[in-house]
């Protein structure tokens, strides 16, 4: 796996890009992998794509909801599901939830059908982004900072079998994250080239 990070990459736009695989966003929750996918798509000028998002339109319920009525194994077969529909169809940036990248078979599917971008923040990092939010089914839980560290050391191990890794500081903007996940890339030219 390659990790970059530090300073602020200078990229060019939307347009000038020929994106090879869907590149699949991993990481914590809090690690910005909606955000910094959206910013990302935005430049590579490709669609952007998310797990959850598809999953609560098919069910028509939060996952919170689908947590609460149907269980997490529940959930976790219909995100598979859904981030192979997904890669299969279209090429784009795809973020994923949380603990997606936890399944080997999810791992695979990914593997063989696009590339995977692990958002590395550490966990006061991640903390300061999810302390103040209640969509997160998780962390509902009478000490959640507590919750959040026991997953993020149980989850790291997974996250670092991804193809790259790219740091995340509170200093980054989203779209300074965009340009290191962008420099990264660049580095598997099965994946990403500029255009002539």
């Amino acid at each position: 796996m390659q990790t970059i990070g530090g300073g602020v990459p200078s990229v060019p736009g939307a347009g000038e890009w020929n994106l090879k695989k869907t590149v699949v966003m991993v990481g914590m929750m809090g690690a910005g992998k909606t955000a910094v996918g959206r910013a990302l798509a935005t430049r590579l000028g490709v669609p952007f794509l998310d797990s959850d998002a598809e999953i609560e339109a098919a069910a028509t319920m939060s996952i919170a909801e689908i947590f609460e009525r149907d269980g997490e194994a529940f959930f976790r077969d219909r995100e598979t599901e859904v981030i192979d529909r997904l890669l299969e169809n279209q090429r784009g940036i795809l973020s994923t939830g949380g603990g997606a990248f936890l399944s080997e078979r999810n791992r695979q599917i990914i593997s063989q059908k696009g590339i995977s971008v692990w958002l590395d923040a550490d966990l006061d990092l991640l903390w300061s982004r999810v302390k103040h939010k209640n969509t997160r089914p998780l962390l509902r839980t009478a000490n959640p900072r507590e919750t959040l560290k026991t997953l993020y050391e149980a989850r790291v191990p997974s996250y670092r079998k991804a193809d790259l890794a790219v740091r995340s500081l509170t200093e980054y903007s989203i779209d300074a994250m965009a340009g290191h996940v962008v420099e990264a890339l660049l580095a598997r030219a099965d994946v990403l080239e500029k255009n002539t």
